[in-house]
């Protein structure tokens, strides 16, 4: 029985990992509340169905308890089975369990980046569904290593070769990989000491991805010197050295940019010039980013050609990243591509809604026409005639105003909270919040 297992607390060089060991790497990552409850995901591997039976110890000592999840992508015929029967075998142990189905049609190309975004989607999804704060994720050193040297491949700077973070911060919950300092053989040693049985994938070590490739090449690269204790050790100081840029891009975003609630950003280039180049471009492509919505960054290039105009003093306006920049009474404005942004969406009653990914709506009311979010847009201000919705207008710059979020019902113009207005023949209780999915200055890299 695994009550019978008994882990050691000392630590070896291939031998399983203790008791206190796993309280000490736990105790890195900080945090918990004093009866954890922790998501793990497991695919049925070695390396995951050690960590799940080390959190399980660990939170049973704490009055806490463990959910693992499996997530079938359904790519091979015997994933369902396989999820099946490592649902089984911890449930055996008292561990409860969920399997997770990647549904619908799959990409014929980068499946396997289409996988792994399924998977996090999927496992974030339900830990929050079902409350828990913390999923627990089994990366470990060989990982690490494979991946910094697959970033080296494609030319990655500082934030692609500081690899997978020990911690990172989401909305709802923490993901968080404690077994990032040890090798793989001592979770493979942990699994035999808890009486395991376990599966590969077999896309794993498959020499059509490069994950596999680099698998097979491990011994070459190790008589070269590339020993994952290196490499992994390279990837850390990496990490600390993005955790340090994080700093620094969040104190200068406190500095050169005022985020306005309606949606748009002021950016001062004086402390832009001021900064070192790559505090500056960091800083830049977050305001950019927040502003234009989670869109993907744009090419490094572009985005520092738009920091050498912004420092040189911007003359006519620019367009990037789904942003428009111009230059207004000295300072520099940051708003939404009207083009860009996302079309109207029904406001359901008393239920929030996320709209163009930077806005959390949320309205209570009851019968009448349906009320839909979108933009301001110029018509519909022609079309309104109360001076004070003009007057109200006019304190917002005159880009801004038609990517200000709007009211609609079926007689037109309904409210414009963020000008605090609302047409008088039907008021309603509305709040629009600018809440864009990734923070201006979010936590450091999680390097511990």
């Amino acid at each position: 029985m695994a009550g019978a297992v008994t882990l050691v607390a000392t630590a070896s060089h291939d031998g399983p990992v203790g008791v206190g060991e796993f309280a000490g790497l736990m105790a890195r990552l900080g945090g918990f509340e004093p009866q954890p409850q922790l998501a793990v995901a497991v695919s049925g591997g070695a390396d995951s169905m050690a960590l799940c039976l080390l959190c399980h110890r660990w939170t049973q000592a704490r009055g806490g308890t463990v959910l693992a999840l499996t997530v079938d992508h359904c790519l091979r015929p015997e994933s369902g089975a396989e999820a099946a029967a490592v649902g089984a075998q911890l449930q055996a142990r008292g561990i409860a369990h969920a399997i997770l189905t990647w549904e619908g049609d799959k990409p014929a190309t980068g499946i396997q980046e289409a996988a792994r975004a399924a998977r996090y989607r999927l496992l974030v999804e339900h830990a929050a569904k079902v409350g828990f704060l913390h999923v627990m994720l089994a990366h470990h050193r060989d990982d690490q290593a494979e991946t910094l040297l697959l970033r080296l491949a494609r030319v990655s700077g500082v934030d692609g070769l500081s690899c997978m973070a020990a911690i990172r911060e989401m909305s709802e919950l923490r993901l968080l990989r404690p077994l990032l300092p040890l090798p793989k053989v001592r979770l493979v040693a942990t699994a035999k000491v808890f009486g395991l049985n376990w599966h590969e994938d077999p896309s794993n070590i498959a020499a059509k991805f490069a994950r596999g490739r680099l698998r097979g090449a491990g011994t070459a690269l190790e008589r070269e010197g590339l020993t994952t204790a290196g490499l992994g050790e390279t990837a850390h100081r990496m990490g600390l050295a993005r955790a340090a840029l994080d700093e620094a891009t969040a104190t200068l975003l406190g500095h050169c940019l005022v985020l306005d609630p309606a949606g748009f950003a002021w950016l001062d280039p004086a402390p832009l010039r001021a900064a070192p180049e790559e505090v500056a471009r960091r800083a830049l492509a977050r305001c950019l980013a927040v502003i234009g919505r989670a869109t993907p960054p744009p090419r490094r290039e572009r985005l520092e050609s738009l920091l050498a105009t912004l420092k040189d003093g911007l003359s006519k306006g620019r367009t990037l990243a789904g942003c428009q920049i111009s230059s207004h009474r000295g300072r520099v404005l940051v708003v939404r591509e009207a083009a860009a942004m996302a079309g109207p969406a029904e406001l359901p009653p008393r239920q929030r809604l996320r709209w163009d990914q930077r806005f959390l709506v949320r309205g209570a009311f009851d019968g009448g026409s349906p009320i839909t979010i979108g933009a301001l847009g110029a018509r519909s201000r022609s079309d309104v005639r109360d001076p004070v919705f003009h007057a109200r207008v006019r304190t917002v710059p005159g880009l801004a105003r038609p990517v200000l979020p709007a009211l609609w019902d079926a007689h037109g113009l309904l409210a414009v909270p963020s000008l605090g207005w609302n047409r008088s023949d039907r008021p309603i209780v509305a709040e629009i919040l600018f809440a864009p999915v990734l923070p201006l200055a979010g936590p450091t890299f999680g390097v511990v």
